[in-house]
C-alpha cells in the first residue's frame, strides 16, 4: 500500500533552518508529482511547494519563496523541503502528498 512518511520537523528559533524528508513507498515514485502542504492551528491546509515528477519547474507559495527549496531523489523515493530563515508564521504541521495520498505529517515549531 502507499506510504508517505515525513520526518525532520522540530523546534527551531526564528532565522534557523530545518530539512524535511518524505519517504515514499507503494507506488512508482518517479511517476508522481510531489507536494508539501502545511496546516497551522485554526487554518486551512495550504500548498507550500510542488515538484513535478521530472524534477523540473517547481512551484512555491509566495510566503515561502526565496526561503524554501523543494527537491527530490527518485533513486531514494524521497522528496525534501529545505526551509531556511524560518519565521514564527511557518509554525505548522507539514504534510507530504502524492496523488491523493497524504503522510501523517511532521510538526514544525518556530520560536520568535
Amino acid at each position: 500500500q502507499v506510504q508517505l512518511v515525513e520526518s525532520g520537523g522540530g523546534l527551531v528559533q526564528a532565522g534557523g533552518s530545518l530539512r524535511l524528508s518524505c519517504a515514499a513507498s507503494g507506488f512508482t515514485f518517479s511517476s508522481a508529482n510531489m507536494s508539501w502542504y502545511r496546516q497551522a492551528p485554526g487554518k486551512e491546509r495550504e500548498l507550500v511547494a510542488r515538484i513535478p515528477r521530472t524534477g523540473g519547474s517547481t512551484y512555491y507559495a509566495d510566503s515561502v519563496k526565496g526561503r524554501f527549496t523543494i527537491s527530490r531523489d527518485n533513486a531514494k523515493s524521497t522528496v525534501y523541503l529545505q526551509m531556511n530563515n524560518l519565521k514564527a508564521e511557518d509554525t505548522a504541521r507539514y504534510y507530504c502528498r502524492a496523488f491523493n495520498y497524504w503522510g501523517q505529517g511532521t510538526q514544525v515549531t518556530v520560536s520568535s
